[in-house]
């Protein structure tokens, strides 16, 4: 098939322009030092990858790369169908799905990014990249975390506190007669009034993915599990990413299923940050298979795919 006839799938769509933008330190990142003109690198992949890949390489950086998003913003395909061609294009070389730790101090967090490169590479260099990746400096990324740009001019000084006004004297009052307590609503230790963050985490699992539905009770009892995640650096859209990356066709027990999750996927310790790196933004890197969503180091992963998925 002649490159000419490509190009109607490899220009930008009009739907691309409209396509959502993800949280800030999320979404599309392209490799550094691609050519501009890419028609021909998408000439030997199947129809429906070659119209994904031109679509996804038309998207801005920091766009979202969710399945839900790339599906919704673009009619030929559904959220199976961008599935399957993204995990296609992962095992050609043309992308890569990770999740770094990003930000400083109190501030640090999980973001997931899909690199994305316009030529296809092999295992060997995508290894080579994200280790290059992972120590590469990004000094912006403490105040992307935090959503907020940093100042440039002085605030200025706060007026001085008005005194307090003179209390005026007391009148004496008729006694208060007290009055009858009323039985209100007793407090359900299943749903605490303050819930900790595993605990929020967990009870929200059911509004993004029906599938996995948990009851108070249910939530109470992962809470220990959950938490030993946020304990680990992690943050509650990491936690909900983990837990509802690719689900079968249906899930007959919420709760036997998370409960495995959070014991199978339960990310590693990082180790502390010595005196020399204190003032530089920390960076960690693990590789999210594009199949199952288990995350590991880059040298784990053949094509994209975990041990297990391969």
């Amino acid at each position: 098939m002649a490159v000419s006839n490509l190009s109607p799938a490899l220009r930008a769509p009009a739907s691309s322009r409209a396509h959502p933008k993800a949280k800030p330190g999320y979404g599309k990142r392209s490799v550094r030092q691609q050519r501009h003109d890419g028609e021909g690198d998408f000439t030997l992949l199947p129809e429906r990858e070659r119209h994904i890949a031109g679509y996804v390489d038309a998207l801005p950086e920091g766009a979202a790369m969710d399945i839900k998003s790339l599906a919704r913003s673009q009619p030929l395909y559904g959220q199976m169908a961008v599935g399957s061609a993204l995990r296609a294009l992962g095992v050609a070389g043309h992308l890569r799905h990770v999740r770094c730790l990003s930000g400083e101090g109190d501030q640090v967090r999980w973001v997931t990014r899909t690199f994305w490169s316009r030529t296809a590479h092999d295992n060997e260099w995508w290894t080579a990249y994200l280790a290059a990746e992972e120590h590469h400096p990004a000094p912006q990324e403490a105040t992307e975390a935090t959503g907020v740009e940093a100042p440039t001019e002085a605030p200025e000084p706060e007026p001085a506190p008005k005194p307090a006004p003179v209390p005026a004297p007391v009148q004496p009052s008729a006694p208060v007669v007290p009055q009858q307590r009323t039985a209100g609503p007793r407090s359900d230790p299943q749903f605490p009034s303050e819930p900790s963050p595993a605990f929020a985490a967990l009870a929200r699992l059911g509004r993004t993915d029906s599938r996995l539905a948990l009851s108070g009770a249910d939530c109470a009892a992962l809470e220990q599990a959950a938490a030993e995640w946020f304990a680990r650096g992690v943050d509650a859209d990491y936690l909900t990413h983990a837990l509802t990356a690719g689900l079968p066709a249906s899930v007959d027990s919420p709760f036997g299923f998370v409960r495995r999750r959070l014991r199978d996927k339960l990310p590693p310790r990082l180790p502390a940050t010595t005196p020399a790196t204190a003032g530089t933004p920390v960076r960690r890197l693990m590789v999210e298979c594009t199949e199952c969503g288990a995350p590991g180091r880059p040298e784990a992963f053949r094509d994209g795919l975990c041990r297990p998925c391969r």
